[in-house]
């Protein structure tokens, strides 16, 4: 069997003496697996760096087998992810996030969106932003979608301010203000029909909705941890994103009393 496909690298690991099995998230076929050989080598280490783009053919005699890579560079984009702390880490908790699917289960739109959210990692103010709606994304495809277009109890699509943390589904906050203290924060850059940017309070709400579904639908349940590399990304980019808003709020004329 022989199939060849856009890739981008999720990680490595030793095989043998020179060659190592690589993990890669395919348009077509999602996550799968594949031994390269001289992977190692001098020539292969600098395009086997999680985050490069490659076209990637995947050789094996029967489709159950883990088979064989041969690997084609068509963007070298690891060097510009390790400047920055928000870079390194959200390419591991990226990583992390889709080997919670099934391998060589197809997610196209995974695909694309991660190959967005890479080449915007070094941009902090959007980067935090993107993350949340591929995390969004992810638990939309493992059947744990969130509703956020609508209020659950009226129908309504303005004011929507709060999330059921039972049912995932949006309230607005007329609706919902009577459990206001039971309820869990829906980030107003979330809300239908919002033009607005994430700031830090917003993102910081956002990072914390998507936790809690994450470990109330995947990870308690499958006995995981979310790994250090989730909260490592979360942490980098709100700092980098207060440091941003800082000379903005320093520069604001001060009211004069």
């Amino acid at each position: 069997m022989q199939w060849t496909d856009e890739a981008i690298l999720l990680g490595v690991r030793r095989h043998g003496e020179t060659s190592v099995i690589a993990e890669m998230m395919t348009r077509q076929r999602g996550r799968h697996l594949g031994m390269v050989r001289s992977g190692r080598s001098r020539t292969m280490q600098p395009v086997l760096q999680p985050g490069n783009r490659l076209e990637v053919t995947w050789r094996a005699r029967l489709d159950e087998h883990i088979g064989e890579y041969r690997v084609e560079p068509v963007e070298l984009r690891a060097g510009r992810l390790m400047e920055s702390a928000t870079a390194v880490y959200g390419v591991q908790a990226l990583g992390s996030l889709l080997r919670l699917l099934p391998e060589r289960d197809p997610h196209p739109h995974l695909f694309e969106a991660l190959d967005v959210i890479l080449d915007h990692l070094h941009e902090p103010a959007s980067a935090g932003e993107l993350f949340v709606r591929f995390e969004l994304a992810l638990l939309d495809d493992l059947g744990f979608g969130l509703d956020l277009e609508e209020c659950a109890a009226t129908g309504g699509r303005e004011d929507l301010v709060f999330v059921s943390p039972k049912t995932g589904r949006a309230v607005s906050r007329a609706a919902g203000q009577p459990w206001a203290d039971k309820m869990l924060a829906l980030p107003d850059f979330l809300s239908p029909g919002t033009r607005r940017a994430a700031d830090p309070e917003s993102l910081a709400r956002a990072f914390q909705l998507t936790r809690y579904f994450l470990d109330r639908h995947v990870y308690v349940p499958r006995g995981l941890e979310a790994g250090t590399a989730r909260e490592g990304f979360c942490q980098a980019a709100l700092k980098t994103l207060r440091s941003l808003a800082e000379p903005a709020e320093l520069a604001a004329p001060k009211k004069i009393s």
